[in-house]
C-alpha cells in the first residue's frame, strides 16, 4: 500500500502560522470588519442615532470640504502637532537612548526612570501637566518667575496652546527610547572597532555607522508617531476642551464632538474615513521615500 506523501516543512510552517493567526483573524471579521464597513455606509447617510439612517449620498463629504471651516482648522491643528511633535520626539528619543547606552554604574535605574512616564495613563498625565502649565500657580511659571521671566499663558493663550501640548508630549519619550536602545545594542561592535582603527572619531562613527544602522528603528517610530499624532485626543479633551479659540481642536476631538455631542454620526463617519485616507497617504509617502534613507544590513536599498 503506497505511503501518503508527507507535508513539506514550509507548508507545515504555513499551516501552523495560520493556526496561531486565526484567533485574531476570526475576531477581526466578527467584531471589527462589520463596524468598519457599516461606518462606510453611515458616511453616506444622515444619522443621529435616534432615527434610522437616511441616505444622502456624498453630501457629508461636500459639506466637510466646502462648508465646514472647523474641519480645515482641526486638520491644520493636527498637522501642526504631527510635524513638530514627531521629529522632536525622535530627536530626544535617540539622544536619551545614546545616553542610556553607556556602560556606567546604575544605568538600568536611569533607563527605568526615563521609561516609567510612558506607562502612566493618558488622563493622569494630562491632569498633571494641566497643573504644571497653569499660568497662575503652575510649577513651570513659578520656576520662570524665580528667574525673573514672566511665563506665558500656556494653555490659555492660543499662540502657546499647541506648543504646550507638544512640550507635554516629550514626557512619554521613554517608550521610543527603549526601542532606540534595542536598536543601538544591535549594532555590531566590530564596525566601531574597524572605524576606530581607520581613525574615525566619535561624531563620524555616529553619522556613518550608528545613524544608518539605527535607521530601520527610526523608520518604525516615525510611522507609529505619525499614526499616533493624527489620533491625538486625550490631551486636548482633558486639558483644553479644544480651546482657546479652537486652537487645540484636533481632528479626533472634532470628530468626537460631531459624533457624541452633536449626534451627527453620519458626518463623523465621513470624517473618520477622510482621516483614514490622510494617514494612509502619509504612511505610503514615508514608506516610498524610506528606500533612500533606511539601511537594512544584508539587503540592497533600491
Amino acid at each position: 500500500m503506497p505511503k501518503k506523501p508527507r507535508i513539506s516543512m514550509d507548508r507545515q510552517e504555513a499551516i501552523n502560522g495560520y493556526l496561531f493567526f486565526s484567533p485574531w483573524l476570526i475576531g477581526f471579521f466578527l467584531f471589527m470588519a462589520g463596524p468598519i464597513l457599516y461606518s462606510l455606509y453611515l458616511s453616506f447617510t444622515s444619522y443621529n442615532m435616534l432615527k434610522p439612517p437616511r441616505w444622502i449620498g456624498f453630501l457629508n463629504y461636500k459639506i466637510l470640504f466646502t462648508e465646514d471651516p472647523l474641519f480645515w482648522k482641526s486638520l491644520y491643528n493636527t498637522l501642526y502637532f504631527v510635524f513638530f511633535s514627531v521629529p522632536i520626539n525622535i530627536f530626544f528619543g535617540v539622544l536619551i537612548a545614546l545616553l542610556m547606552n553607556q556602560k556606567v554604574r546604575g544605568i538600568r535605574v536611569f533607563r527605568a526612570i526615563f521609561y516609567l512616564p510612558s506607562i502612566v495613563t493618558g488622563v493622569a498625565v494630562a491632569l498633571l501637566w494641566q497643573w504644571l502649565l497653569d499660568p497662575n500657580f503652575g510649577l513651570i511659571n513659578d520656576g520662570l518667575a524665580k528667574l525673573g521671566i514672566e511665563g506665558p499663558g500656556w494653555l490659555s493663550d492660543e499662540n502657546w496652546s499647541k506648543p504646550s501640548l507638544i512640550l507635554m508630549n516629550i514626557w512619554s519619550v521613554g517608550g521610543g527610547m527603549i526601542v532606540y536602545l534595542a536598536g543601538l545594542q544591535g549594532v555590531p561592535k566590530d564596525l566601531y572597532e574597524a572605524a576606530t582603527v581607520d581613525g574615525a572619531g566619535k561624531m563620524k562613527q555616529f553619522w556613518r555607522i550608528t545613524l544608518p544602522m539605527l535607521s530601520p528603528t527610526i523608520f518604525f517610530n516615525l510611522v507609529m508617531g505619525i499614526l499616533g499624532g493624527f489620533q491625538v485626543f486625550i490631551q486636548a479633551y482633558i486639558m483644553t476642551g479644544g480651546g482657546p479659540v479652537n486652537s487645540t481642536t484636533f481632528y479626533a476631538l472634532y470628530l468626537y464632538n460631531k459624533a457624541f455631542k452633536d449626534l451627527q454620526m453620519g458626518y463623523a463617519s465621513a470624517m473618520a474615513w477622510v482621516l483614514m485616507l490622510i494617514t494612509l497617504i502619509f504612511t505610503l509617502i514615508i514608506i516610498k521615500t524610506s528606500r533612500s534613507w533606511v539601511y537594512y544590513e544584508g539587503a540592497e536599498n533600491k
